[in-house]
């Protein structure tokens, strides 16, 4: 598999002053910005079953998370983003058990793997960057997103983008520490908005992914609501 970022993230609920904390405390609003999200999978969500979520961003193409650390544990998720196309294509053949097809192209091959659209949405979000005091200047800001979906739900994330598995402790460390800094309580976590809207308007769907995995530890995403997805 083509190695990706690994994407370490925390989902909280946010307040009425957690823009106005991010501001106390160094932090940069970076965009403000509005974008519909659509999420492709098989009819018997075979990705999501299996921890992996496709996903078209209007205006910045295809994502295919995949699951990262397999003893990730707490109210955190791990995983690592594929953006450019030849994996995503190479990675959703691998998991659905096809033959790579075609020139890596992922429109190309959703008919082929049977992909259809199972959610789509448009969310209105807040962007803010922070660097920690104390940290190192050369270290990479930590990332927070303030999301307001279209059917009502509102979630926030803190997230830091690492490239390879040893700087993940250091990264769950900072957002542990910012997370508190927040005010948000320690176990807090919050399902992701694509959960919510299975939930809201496709309760088969999620029924599936609870009884789907309700042998297993924690479903992707239901039962440990943090998991996936912003």
């Amino acid at each position: 598999m083509a190695q990706g970022l690994i994407e370490v993230e925390r989902k909280f609920v946010p307040g009425p002053g957690t823009e106005e904390r991010l501001q106390e405390l160094g932090g940069t609003l970076e965009h403000r910005v509005i974008f519909r999200d659509s999420y492709y999978d098989t009819p018997e969500l075979s990705l999501m079953q299996a921890d992996h979520w496709l996903r078209q961003r209007e205006g910045s193409g295809w994502e295919l998370k995949c699951p990262g650390a397999a003893d990730v544990s707490g109210p955190h998720t791990e995983y690592v983003e594929l953006t450019a196309e030849p994996a995503v294509v190479a990675r959703l053949c691998e998991v659905l058990g096809a033959e790579i097809l075609g020139a890596g192209h992922v429109a190309a091959v959703l008919g082929p793997l049977g992909l259809q659209e199972v959610a789509s949405f448009v969310t209105k979000r807040s962007a803010w960057k922070l660097v920690l005091s104390g940290a190192d200047e050369e270290e990479p800001s930590l990332r927070v997103d303030l999301d307001t979906a279209d059917f009502g739900y509102a979630v926030g994330e803190v997230e830091a983008l690492v490239h390879e598995e040893a700087e993940v402790p250091a990264a769950l460390e900072k957002i542990h520490s910012l997370s508190s800094m927040l005010g948000v309580p320690a176990q807090e976590s919050a399902p992701s908005k694509l959960i919510v809207y299975l939930q809201r308007f496709r309760p088969q769907d999620y029924q599936r992914l609870l009884k789907a995995n309700s042998s297993g530890d924690k479903p992707p995403g239901t039962t440990d609501p943090d998991s996936s997805l912003g």
